[in-house]
């Protein structure tokens, strides 16, 4: 009896390949269809996945609001110290504070000092945009070095309602009125879907709300951000953290409703990659086990002529099997780079970030082998069993 090699195997498997390369190609087109139709459909609704999930998150996934309940009596203001509180909540990553300083802001000196336009002066700490996630459209927002001057950012709405479009270079900057003093326009923010209240207001820093406005230095609304997983727990501290002492004069926003949202499309996108891939592999297997058996068929001749000459049933299982492996295998290779190329190429074409679950390009060339290994199991079997005289009879 003689013995082979697994190198003997490979050319043996290599060998079935080549004298049939038309119908190799087509049947590992087949299965490398069936395999980047895996990757594409784990890979793109990932991507698209993640794009609705940064717009979710846009929306305050993880942002509670806290403020104090203005019908208590007697009046609980939050403390002064509120923001430094929260801060030592585990979960809480950000925290920052705004307050309303009462008092009317005007387009100049000679408006109604009656009519602040429907706007508000609010008092802001400088670390407030990162929080609420909102940005500068045009100048700057407060620092360190202009909180403690008359200097001013204004929300999108209130720029229009002040007749402030823009802040151009080489230009002296805008003034308003705030109380009978001026303060100077150092920027504009973009519109905050977080915290639309702030698109109708006036950012005062809070050092400056002090000195120019007469702010008592407690905030109104505190903004707090966490641990998305953990969300829930800390709207549960969280009033008992700022007030202590009168927990129930302290109202917290329940967590976004894009939070649920969120979660549920997690949910429902998971089971669906899963269907899908699962329908994609088996009918890449169906296709190589179709083929594997016509090559049994076709190749009765050469089985018997093996045989004849000594090859054991155990050779014959191998070579159909190597063969059967291959064949998946190299079909998998050119599904895994069709498919990862398609996802490339849709997520940048949709401007989605890309992700590519990091198990699919591995199920993509691991999940061939195993289906080349199950599409030729009764293919090498019912070749094994095949006896030399019953394969001969056809020659």
């Amino acid at each position: 009896m003689i013995h082979l090699s697994f190198a003997d195997f490979l050319s043996l498997g290599l060998l079935g390949l080549r004298t049939r390369p038309a119908r190799a190609a087509l049947s590992a087109l087949g299965i490398a269809i069936g395999i980047a139709t895996m990757i594409v459909v784990t890979g793109i609704p990932s991507s698209s996945q993640a794009a609705l999930v940064e717009k979710l998150s846009a929306l305050g996934t993880n942002t509670l609001q806290a403020v104090a309940l203005p019908d208590v009596n007697p009046p609980a203001p939050l403390p002064e110290t509120a923001v430094e509180m929260v801060r030592r909540i585990g979960p809480v990553t950000a925290a920052s504070a705004v307050a309303n300083t009462h008092t009317l802001v005007r387009r100049n000196d000679r408006t109604d000092p009656g009519n602040g336009s429907g706007l508000t002066v609010l008092a802001a700490r400088t670390d407030l945009l990162p929080t609420i996630n909102a940005r500068v459209r045009t100048g700057r927002w407060l620092t360190a070095a202009t909180e403690r001057f008359p200097a001013v950012v204004l929300g999108s709405v209130a720029a229009g309602r002040l007749g402030v479009t823009g802040l151009p270079a080489g230009v002296p900057a805008p003034q308003v009125v705030i109380a009978d003093r001026k303060f100077t326009v150092v920027g504009i923010l973009a519109t905050t879907p977080l915290a639309p209240d702030i698109d109708r207001s006036v950012l005062v820093g809070w050092p400056a709300a002090k000195s120019e406005l007469g702010f008592d230095g407690h905030p109104t609304v505190l903004y707090v951000q966490s641990d998305e997983s953990q969300i829930e727990a800390v709207r549960d501290v969280l009033a008992e953290t700022v007030s202590p002492e009168r927990p129930g004069a302290v109202m917290v926003t329940r967590p976004s409703d894009a939070l649920a949202a969120k979660r549920a499309t997690e949910s429902s996108f998971s089971v669906l990659f899963l269907a899908l891939a699962g329908v994609a592999l088996a009918v890449g297997g169906i296709g190589v086990a179709n083929t594997m058996v016509v090559s049994v068929l076709e190749r009765r001749s050469e089985i018997g002529l093996r045989r004849a000459l000594g090859a054991t049933r155990g050779q014959i299982r191998g070579q159909f099997l190597t063969e059967s492996v291959l064949l998946a295998t190299l079909g998998g290779i050119g599904g895994t780079a069709l498919g990862l190329l398609a996802t490339i190429g849709y997520a940048a074409w949709q401007d989605w970030p890309l992700v590519i679950p990091a198990q699919s390009a591995g199920v993509g060339v691991g999940g061939a082998i195993v289906i080349g290994v199950l599409a030729g199991v009764y293919p090498c079997v019912r070749a094994a069993r095949l006896t030399p005289t019953q394969a001969l009879a056809t020659v």
